[in-house]
């Protein structure tokens, strides 16, 4: 094992309370440390480190002649446990006859010659002791009320003698004793530049202060965002005559409802599992990401979790340029990043509403966004971005097709024809739907489809047959070609 030198006590000086005052700093042996009073140097034995003992400053020519006697010596340097001010004939002195000078002010003579004879042993106890002073310190450090990451692992390194710095990996797991995370979401890693015994018992102490600054600095940063989700949640699903009341809640929390908006709606699926839940892990750490990802944005962003599904809202100024595609771009990148923290078997598919103003168009955006996902999930198409085209009657069929409950419903009219076979029913659904589109006239069916009237009759004689239903009815005519129409659109 290496020998502890000069250079090593400089390095530990925080740690161990020492200031260096004059002389070279260099990588000669301490071979032992020993108290002795400042007249008495003359019995030292070479490659002692004296501790010169008493609290008061001698006087100059006493400084004068122990270094000349350390030098004679060839000690490996002296230490003043005092608050020492060396006259300037020391300093040169020192200099010259290649002394190296400490001072320890305010510690214990006794205290501080154990402390140095552990770090010349090297043992067990010496690497419990810096690591006890490094946990110490940074614990002190973290207490602090505007303490910062930096500031703990600066005080950790000081006292370790050894730099720890904190590692990017967010593939770390969170009981990993070095690993350091915002809740159970990873951010990094605690790693010294020179792994000892020392480290080894303080880096899980640091690492579990580290986890907790990251923690208190993101509730600090992002602390208006999350407390503005709660009201986002509110007001999309609120009743419409409840909307306007959320206006001044909003505007307390920073949300300017009459301004323009845009959301984008990410819903996961399990490609085998439709009703699986997503992994518990996936929300914060998405949740932290996204909040990063916009922090430095010119743009209002504003996000919220229902349940598994993730909304997000971009506010801005009526009348801004690309305000949709911006979105677009933002919401893309946190779509990948939920594919890769929940992994292959999950498909995480986004809608994009249109740009609306003021509360209800928030709330107008929200669904559009909504709708969108959800019913390109419904009909297989996973993982895509989609847009919802917001005019006419394919609003309102997506409406309907991205409710479990209506879309159900609908299918119980036509679940007879689902006995055809996939192809098959398909087939009879679309040729009731011209049918019913043209008022029920074989020619004008037969000539949508290219098919003869004969043929259109056959088909519908066995369509009647298997739904049972009275297509002369006005209500059932509307229901029935409604459960058409979202049929079809599930199969596009």
């Amino acid at each position: 094992m290496a020998q502890y030198s000069i250079e090593d006590l400089r390095t530990d000086a925080e740690r161990l309370g020492l200031s260096h005052q004059a002389g070279p700093v260099d990588e000669r042996a301490i071979e032992r440390v020993d108290l002795i009073p400042v007249d008495g140097l003359g019995a030292a034995a070479t490659g002692t480190l004296v501790i010169i003992t008493g609290d008061e400053q001698p006087p100059p020519f006493r400084i004068d002649v122990a270094l000349r006697q350390a030098s004679a010596r060839s000690l490996a340097g002296v230490v003043f446990a005092s608050d020492i001010v060396l006259p300037e004939t020391a300093v040169l002195l020192a200099g010259r006859a290649g002394v190296p000078v400490f001072a320890a002010p305010g510690a214990k003579a006794a205290d501080l010659a154990k402390a140095i004879d552990r770090a010349i042993a090297g043992g067990a106890s010496e690497a419990m002791m810096r690591g006890a002073l490094a946990v110490e310190r940074a614990t002190a450090a973290a207490a602090s009320d505007d303490s910062t990451i930096e500031d703990i692992l600066g005080a950790a390194s000081a006292a370790l003698g050894i730099r720890v710095a904190l590692v990017e990996d967010l593939t770390v797991s969170w009981a990993q004793s070095d690993a350091v995370c915002i809740g159970e979401v990873p951010i990094g890693r605690v790693v010294a530049s020179a792994p000892d015994a020392a480290t080894g018992v303080a880096v899980p102490v640091i690492a579990s202060l580290l986890s907790r600054a990251a923690q208190r600095s993101t509730r600090d940063r992002y602390a208006s965002t999350q407390s503005r989700s709660d009201l986002l949640i509110e007001l999309v699903l609120a009743e419409s005559s409840r909307v306007e009341g959320f206006v001044g809640q909003a505007a307390r929390l920073g949300l300017p409802l009459q301004q323009s908006h845009v959301a984008a709606w990410l819903a996961p699926m399990h490609a085998a599992d439709p009703d699986a839940r997503a992994p518990r892990t996936v929300q914060p750490a998405l949740e932290l990401f996204a909040l990063q990802l916009v922090e430095d944005r010119a743009e209002m962003w504003h996000l919220a979790f229902l349940q598994d599904d993730l909304m997000l809202v971009c506010t801005e100024e009526h009348g801004a340029a690309d305000h949709q595609r911006r979105v677009r771009e933002v919401a893309v990148r946190i779509q990948e990043q939920a594919r890769t923290l929940a992994g292959s078997d999950w498909a995480y598919t986004l809608g994009l509403g249109t740009p609306q103003l003021g509360a209800i168009g928030l709330r107008q955006s929200a669904a559009e966004a909504r709708i969108a996902a959800e019913s390109a999930n419904a009909a297989g198409r996973l993982g895509g971005v989609e847009l919802t085209d917001v005019t006419g009657l394919r609003r309102v069929l997506l409406d309907v097709y991205a409710s479990p409950i209506s879309r159900d419903l609908l299918h119980d009219i036509l679940h007879p024809l689902d006995a055809l076979g996939q192809e098959r029913s398909l087939t009879a659904v679309r040729t009731l739907l011209s049918y019913l589109a043209h008022n029920g006239s074989l020619v004008h069916t037969g000539q949508e489809l290219m098919l003869h009237p004969n043929g259109v009759g056959y088909r519908m004689r066995q369509i009647r047959e298997r739904l049972d239903v009275d297509l002369d009815e006005p209500d059932v005519r509307f229901a029935v070609e409604l459960a058409c129409r979202v049929r079809l659109l599930g199969a596009a």
